[in-house]
This record gives C-alpha cells, sequence and structure tokens, in this order.
C-alpha cells in the first residue's frame, strides 16, 4: 500500500513538471505583455481569453502527456496496483483540469479535451508497463 501511495505522489510529480513544460511552450507562442502580471487571476484570464489556438492546444498537449507520464512512473513505482496507481494520476489531471476551467473561461473543445484525454493516457501508460513480453520465434 505504501509503495502504491509512493508511486501516484512520483507519478504526479512527474505530470506536474511534464505539464509545465508544455505551458512552458505555450508562454512561449502567446508571451504575456511586458505589462501584465500573471500571478494576477485577472490579468491571466484576459491572457488566456486572447490566446491563439497553437498555445491552448500546447496546454492540452501538456495534459494527456502528464497524464500519460505521470501514469507510466506511477505504473512502474506501484507493482502490485499498476493500473490502479496510474488512473488515480489521470483523475487528478482531469480534477485539475475542472478547477482551472472554473477559475478561467477555456474554449469548449479544450475544455471537453482536458475531461476526456488524460485518463486513456493514464491507462496507456499502465498498460504499456504492465504488457507481458511476447517471446519471439
Amino acid at each position: 500500500m505504501i509503495r502504491t501511495i509512493l508511486a501516484v505522489i512520483a507519478g504526479m510529480l512527474v505530470a506536474m513538471a511534464s505539464m509545465h513544460l508544455f505551458e512552458l511552450a505555450s508562454v512561449r507562442v502567446h508571451p504575456f505583455a511586458s505589462t501584465v502580471d500573471p500571478r494576477d487571476p485577472a490579468a491571466l484570464a484576459a491572457h488566456v481569453a486572447t490566446a491563439p489556438f497553437a498555445a491552448m492546444a500546447l496546454v492540452v498537449a501538456g495534459w494527456v502527456a502528464g497524464a500519460f507520464a505521470g501514469g507510466l512512473v506511477a505504473a512502474l513505482i506501484g507493482r502490485r496496483h499498476r493500473r490502479g496507481a496510474a488512473l488515480v494520476i489521470g483523475g487528478l489531471i482531469v480534477a485539475s483540469v475542472i478547477a482551472v476551467s472554473m477559475m478561467f473561461t477555456h474554449p469548449l473543445w479544450m475544455t471537453l479535451a482536458g475531461l476526456l484525454l488524460p485518463l486513456p493516457a493514464s491507462w496507456l501508460g499502465a498498460f504499456l508497463i504492465s504488457k507481458p513480453e511476447r517471446a519471439t520465434a
């Protein structure tokens, strides 16, 4: 049980790092104006509202890549509950998408992708780890 909890913690750290890298790339596509304070919620909401598709797609790609990488790591570490640990990562990312969508208005496609894609991505990470080796003839 402790190993599974550690697997989820490690997987979530990897997921957050992956998502952060994609968000940094998104800011490179759509940088903040020099007068904008990114810590100000109103300024951040205005920035998100004017972001181009490429910047938003990078954020969604970060959610999916984070779920995959985090699920993969959680499955590697959590021996007995590989799939469960990985799916917890996907579920936590879906919960964070819900929270962020409540704070800032996002396009509908982005919210739907954030709700639908992280769980299958984290499951895929676990699937790739738990897939038995096949003998080659």
